[in-house]
């Protein structure tokens, strides 16, 4: 089975941070979204995959995963460019699957409990196609499965207003044949201008095909918002960060509970408190990091207290007079005091943005 992960979206939601990088590569308990999906592949025994590249620097991705083999992956790249919607990105993806089965994963979403049951379902059934869907709920936001008396799924609704389950399509697909590359052919543009999976999977289904489904029985996150990514990280430090791991240097400082100092960090005269994650090169000092916080590489820390926060690679802060919390900072900005007032403050800072206080 080949992997397919989709990297495209113009991510308009979590703007300004998207506004220079895709929106997947944003990082969450250490690791891009997108890595944790590579892995999840990986871990599902899928070690080939596509990555479907969209328009907002796409080069980033190639720079950052290349060949794939420091994730024991091949990684093979195709360029969509525009957002033509989510079908349009599988139907690229026609002659590298081949006649092979394949798995579709968005690259912004994240399960706990991973696909590797469902990858060994798909294989052992005849199903032309399954879908993973999870319970939620306000089914009124998603794709929602309608289901007969017996349990059989017989068609799926985009947003209803009156939800026929409580079930929501996941962004994993699975595909065999080229049953659904036949049906994206004769689609039709959707009010917003795109190629929907929905009318894909609909079509299979009013043509035929056996469309099975798997339920997840975790959580499961779309991390299209900076809410949503702050949830995610949260919920990954709590579930993979299971015990301390101490490979950076700590000097004068208390370190409590699960916490990540990556190699060639240095913690001086500064309290941590997991779950959190500091990345390698970074250095903290005369600083608090409380839960749920989750540090990039390269990042100067001095004089702050932190709580429930993401902070990208190269970030600076400095001599703050208030506690950071609930926010996201994006890659190579830059946070320092230039003011003796001290007030709350709650930031969602683009990369490379400069905040003076």
């Amino acid at each position: 089975m080949k992997g397919v992960l989709l990297h495209g979206g113009l991510g308009t939601r979590l703007r300004p941070l998207t506004h220079t990088g895709p929106k997947q590569l944003i990082k969450v308990a250490g690791k891009p979204v997108s890595q944790w999906v590579l892995e999840d592949f990986k871990g599902a025994g899928i070690d080939e995959v596509a990555v479907i590249l969209g328009g907002v620097a796409p080069e980033r991705v190639v720079e950052y995963y290349g060949d794939g083999s420091a994730l024991g992956l091949k990684i093979t790249y195709i360029y969509q460019g525009y957002p033509y919607g989510l079908a349009h990105a599988v139907y690229i993806a026609r002659d590298y699957v081949g006649d092979e089965e394949f798995v579709v994963y968005l690259g912004d979403n994240l399960i706990l409990e991973g696909i590797k049951k469902f990858v060994e379902k798909f294989s052992d059934s005849d199903a032309d196609a399954m879908i993973l869907l999870a319970e939620v709920e306000d089914p009124r936001r998603f794709g929602v499965a309608k289901f007969d008396s017996s349990g059989r799924l017989v068609g799926l609704v985009e947003k209803p207003k009156e939800p026929p389950s409580k079930y929501a399509l996941v962004g994993v697909y699975f595909f065999r044949g080229q049953g659904v590359f036949k049906v994206i052919e004769k689609l039709r543009p959707s009010w917003r201008g795109e190629l929907e999976i929905t009318d894909a999977l609909q079509g299979m289904l009013e043509a035929g095909f056996k469309v099975d489904y798997g339920i997840i029985g975790g959580w499961w996150k779309d991390t299209g918002t900076p809410k949503d990514i702050l949830e995610a990280n949260r919920l990954l430090l709590d579930q993979k960060v299971r015990e301390a791991l101490i490979e950076g240097n700590v000097e004068d400082s208390s370190v409590e509970g699960r916490v990540i100092v990556e190699e060639n960090s240095v913690i001086r005269n500064s309290v941590i408190r997991g779950p959190a994650f500091i990345g390698s090169g970074s250095i903290v000092e005369n600083s608090y990091i409380g839960p749920y916080t989750s540090i990039g590489i390269n990042c100067r820390i001095q004089g702050v207290e932190i709580e429930n926060s993401v902070l990208m690679d190269n970030v600076t802060i400095t001599s703050l007079d208030y506690r950071l919390v609930d926010s996201i900072i994006g890659s190579g900005g830059v946070i320092r005091k230039n003011s003796n007032r001290p007030r709350g403050l709650r930031l969602f800072l683009g990369e490379m943005g400069v905040v003076e206080l």
